[in-house]
């Protein structure tokens, strides 16, 4: 758990990517490692999500893969027997959290508010998803939650772009951001994987020195 906290707080920005086939996350692979970039969330908004990880941790298997969007048990089996290192969930549900707790699988759900904040806290986490970010809040609700709750940490995903990027960067106890921007469905429905590319080539750049 550790190692994979800090593996995420390094890579600072980490790609939200629904893929568009089973083959998509391999290309997105490739790009995310001539850029550098070492994490990636790969949600279960598409049926191609399992079959997709598991290619892709075949092609890049130092790549942490975070399988997103997870609803269900048999979602979070799907996405670890695939090769997904660690689970993110929209929202928080304590039986979800229970089931990979005691599987001693990591889970990052989302909160948004502070009784979702106190709940996620009685069941022994500290670290969450804030999200949709900008719609909950953005900034000044990441400010406030880290101000009273001094032992949690943030994910905020959900709105975060290159113009807000660096803001939400910038505060303490922000673990890294949620970026759906650098693989929007627009572009992977039609393939553009240059277009894929130059997003992931100017968030790499935006990172250097952070």
């Amino acid at each position: 758990m550790n190692d994979l906290i800090n593996r995420m707080k390094s890579c600072r920005l980490i790609p939200v990517v629904s893929l568009s086939d089973v083959n998509a996350g391999v290309k997105l692979g490739g790009i995310l490692d001539r850029y550098g970039m070492e994490v990636v969330e790969v949600t279960f908004r598409t049926s191609y999500a399992a079959e997709g990880i598991s290619r892709l941790k075949k092609r890049f298997p130092k790549l942490l893969v975070l399988a997103g969007t997870v609803l269900t048990p048999d979602q979070v089996d799907a996405a670890l027997n695939a090769g997904a290192e660690g689970m993110v969930s929209p929202g928080l549900d304590p039986a979800l959290v229970n089931f990979c707790q005691e599987r001693n699988i990591p889970i990052f759900p989302g909160v948004c508010t502070p009784s979702e904040v106190q709940h996620a806290l009685s069941l022994g986490l500290t670290k969450f998803k804030f999200f949709p970010a900008e719609l909950s809040g953005g900034i000044n609700m990441v400010n406030m939650l880290l101000g009273v709750y001094r032992m949690i940490s943030l994910m905020p995903t959900g709105g975060i772009n290159p113009g807000n990027l660096q803001n939400y960067l910038g505060i303490d106890r922000v673990l890294c951001c949620g970026a759906t921007w650098l693989t929007p469905q627009a572009l992977m429905a039609v393939g553009d994987w240059a277009g894929i590319e130059q997003r992931v080539k100017e968030a790499a750049h935006s990172l250097e020195g952070r």
